[in-house]
């Protein structure tokens, strides 16, 4: 059975993580990992008011080829990384023993990683290789999921779990509204419309997992 693991990595640690290090970020998400050939390119989402500099600062690193624009709304930017990810033993570690990654969020000091191993002992094998590389790992939780994409909490990702249950927290589901999507993007220190997005994925995993019939009930 697969296992779900979620760590919290210094940025200094990996490739990636100080690839990203510019000063002026407050936080990154990783949107997806792209596979192109045998590169794997990266796609994260910044917010604008570091957006001017953020390119020429990440060009200048070593290991990036290119980095590019994909979409730009008014208070976040969508890039895409061409980099030598072999140079990053974080994900050459997650590639090597099956791991997908399901969510990531980083912050100049520490980057948050919820993966997706094949079983334990490819758990096992990846935090061997992230000790054996220098790769400081802090466990937050593994568990198994209940079905094949559903996890203990029905289907949500850590972050989507954080921001629906601040969100009902805070009211937002409440007539009238107790907060708005600004303020629960404030608490959780990302934009409007990565909060909207979140809620929206959120309710979506909670309606599938536990309203929608699986194969067996039909």
């Amino acid at each position: 059975m697969s296992v779900i693991a979620e760590f919290r990595i210094p940025s200094a640690d990996f490739e990636l993580g100080r690839i990203l290090h510019i000063d002026g970020i407050t936080s990154i998400e990783l949107e997806n990992l792209v596979p192109i050939g045998e590169a794997t390119v990266p796609l994260f989402w910044i917010h604008n008011s570091t957006r001017s500099s953020f390119v020429d600062a990440v060009k200048r690193h070593p290991t990036v080829n290119d980095a590019s624009e994909v979409d730009v709304f008014e208070d976040r930017t969508l890039f895409t990384l061409d980099w030598d990810a072999n140079q990053d033993h974080l994900f050459r570690g997650i590639r090597e023993t099956e791991g997908q990654l399901l969510s990531a969020t980083g912050t100049p000091e520490s980057w948050a990683f919820e993966l997706r191993f094949p079983d334990h002992t490819a758990l096992s094998e990846f935090t061997t290789r992230c000790e054996d590389t220098q790769i400081s790992l802090e466990v937050a939780r593994v568990y198994n999921p209940t079905e094949p994409d559903a996890g203990p909490w029905h289907g949500l990702t850590g972050p989507q779990r954080e921001a629906i249950t601040l969100a009902v927290e805070m009211g937002y589901y409440d007539i009238p509204r107790g907060c708005t999507t600004k303020e629960l993007a404030d608490e959780l220190e990302i934009s409007d419309q990565a909060v909207t997005e979140r809620l929206r994925r959120a309710i979506g995993a909670l309606v599938t997992y536990t309203l929608l019939p699986s194969e067996g009930d039909t």
